[in-house]
C-alpha cells in the first residue's frame, strides 16, 4: 500500500537500519552550496506531489550511500539550465512512467530543484522544451536522478528571415511583399474579418515588425506579427468597408537577384471595388494638366529624389508583375504627352518618347529619373485618394520599402522646398 505522507520516514528508518548516517538538512560533506551570483536566479521545483511506491531499489539506494554518501540520495538535488542564446522560455516537465506528475515555465537561466533521488522511481524522467523567438525549438530528457548539475541547450537559429516587408495601396487594392533570405513556404488562411499568412519556419526582423506595426490602409485596419513556435503568424485585420466585400487573395513569388533576396507577394482584390477603382484612377490621370510638372512642383520632385534611396525608388517604380504596373504605364503615356516635343527627359539627359513601345519599356525601368514624374504622380494621387490616405497611397507608389514615419518626414521636407520656392518668385 502506498502512503506518500510516510515516505521520508521509512527511508530514514531504512537507512538508520542498515547503519548509515543520515541527515535530513545540510548538505552532505564535501557538497559545496550555490555560487557566489547565483541568488537572482529563479528557483523552479518540479518535485512531485506524490513519491513513487517503496521497492528493493530503495535498499540499493542504502548500500549505495556507503559510497557516494546520504546526502547524494536522500537531499534534494539541483540543475542549472541554460541556453543559448539566454532568455529562452522553458517548458519543464516531471514525467513519471509516462505520465505527467509536474508542468512548470520559467526563462533560463533557471535552477531546476528535483525530488531527492531516493524519490525518484526507476522511470522518472526530467524533460525540458527550450525555445526562443528566432530560434528552433529544441528538446532535452534526462533520468530525474542525473548526477548532472548544469545543462546547456544550443539553440539553432531559424533557416529563414522576414528582412523587409513592402506595403502597396492603389486604386482599392493592398499587397504586402515578404521579403526572405530563402525562398517561403506559406499558407493563407481567409476568415470573414481577417486574413492570415503563415510563414513557415521564419523569423521577423526588427525592420519587419516596424513595418507592421505600422500597416494601415483602406483594406487594412492593423497589421500584427506573432512567433508561434517555429512559424510567423501574419494577421491582418480588414477594415469595416472590406469585411462587407468578397476579398480575392492572390500570391506570387519571385527572387530579386540584385539584393539576394526572395520576395513573396501576397494580393488582397476587393471584388466589388476592382472595375469602379479603374475607372476612377483612368479619370484621374485625364485630369492631369502640364502645369502640374512644370515650375515649382520641380522643385518638391526634386526635394524627394534627393531624399529617397535611388535603387529603391527605382524598384518602386520599374516594371515588376505589381498591380500598380498598369497605373505606372499609363502615367508615363500621359507625362509624354504633357511634356514638350511629346519627349520625357531624365536627369542624366537621356529623352525617350513614351508613344513608341521599345522607348516606353525603356523610360519606364529608368522612371525615377524622369523629370516632372513624381510631380505627376503627386497630381495623379490627389485626384485618387481625397481622404487621409492620400500620403499613404503617394508612399505605395514610390516609396513602398520605406514606413509611414519616415516617409512622412520626407514629404513633409518636399512641401518645405516647393513652398520656399514660390515664396522665392
Amino acid at each position: 500500500m502506498h502512503f506518500p505522507g510516510t515516505r521520508r520516514a521509512a527511508l530514514v528508518i531504512i537507512a538508520c537500519a542498515l547503519g548509515f548516517p543520515f541527515s535530513v538538512s545540510g548538505a552532505a560533506d564535501g557538497e559545496t552550496t550555490d555560487a557566489p551570483g547565483d541568488s537572482e536566479i529563479e528557483v523552479v521545483d518540479m518535485t512531485p506531489d506524490e513519491a513513487p511506491s517503496l521497492s528493493m531499489r530503495h535498499l540499493a539506494t542504502g548500500i549505495g550511500s556507503l559510497f557516494k554518501g546520504p546526502g547524494h540520495y536522500y537531499q534534494p538535488h539541483e540543475i542549472l539550465v541554460e541556453t543559448t542564446p539566454s532568455g529562452a522560455y522553458l517548458d519543464l516537465f516531471y514525467v513519471r512512467a509516462n505520465f505527467q506528475k509536474r508542468f512548470e515555465q520559467a526563462e533560463s537561466p533557471v535552477r531546476v530543484l528535483l525530488p531527492p533521488r531516493a524519490e525518484s522511481g526507476d522511470r522518472d524522467s526530467f524533460r525540458i522544451r527550450a525555445f526562443a523567438e528566432g530560434y528552433r525549438q529544441k528538446s532535452v530528457s534526462m533520468k530525474a536522478n542525473t548526477t548532472e548539475e548544469r545543462v546547456v541547450i544550443d539553440l539553432e537559429p531559424l533557416p529563414n528571415e522576414l528582412v523587409g516587408l513592402g506595403h502597396q495601396y492603389f486604386a482599392g487594392r493592398t499587397s504586402l511583399t515578404f521579403l526572405t533570405r530563402e525562398p517561403l513556404t506559406f499558407r493563407l488562411q481567409e476568415g470573414s474579418d481577417a486574413v492570415s499568412i503563415v510563414l513557415t519556419e521564419t523569423a521577423r526582423s526588427d525592420a519587419a515588425e516596424a513595418a507592421l506595426d505600422s500597416m494601415h490602409s483602406p483594406v487594412i485596419d492593423q497589421a500584427v506579427g506573432q512567433q508561434l513556435g517555429e512559424d510567423l503568424l501574419v494577421k491582418l485585420a480588414l477594415t469595416d468597408d472590406a469585411k462587407l466585400a468578397t476579398i480575392d487573395l492572390r500570391s506570387r513569388k519571385h527572387y530579386d537577384a540584385a539584393r539576394d533576396l526572395h520576395a513573396l507577394v501576397i494580393e488582397l482584390v476587393p471584388e466589388k471595388e476592382k472595375q469602379a477603382a479603374v475607372t476612377r484612377a483612368l479619370a484621374a490621370l485625364a485630369k492631369v494638366r502640364g502645369s502640374d510638372i512644370r515650375g515649382c512642383r520641380l522643385a518638391f520632385e526634386k526635394s524627394l529624389r534627393k531624399q529617397l534611396d535611388p535603387g529603391a525608388l527605382s524598384r518602386a517604380l520599374a516594371p515588376s508583375g505589381s498591380f500598380v504596373d498598369p497605373y505606372l504605364r499609363a502615367s508615363m503615356r500621359r507625362l509624354g504627352e504633357l511634356s514638350q516635343g511629346n519627349v520625357v527627359v531624365f536627369t542624366d539627359g537621356t529623352e525617350y518618347d513614351p508613344s513608341v513601345l521599345i522607348e516606353l519599356e525603356a523610360a519606364l525601368f529608368e522612371s525615377g529619373k524622369a523629370r516632372g514624374y513624381l510631380a505627376l504622380l503627386r497630381r495623379f494621387v490627389d485626384g485618387m485618394e481625397a481622404g487621409p490616405f492620400r500620403d499613404e497611397t503617394l508612399r505605395s507608389l514610390i516609396a513602398p520599402e520605406l514606413d509611414p514615419d519616415g516617409f512622412a518626414a520626407v514629404l513633409e521636407a518636399a512641401h518645405a522646398s516647393e513652398k520656399a520656392c514660390r515664396a522665392g518668385r
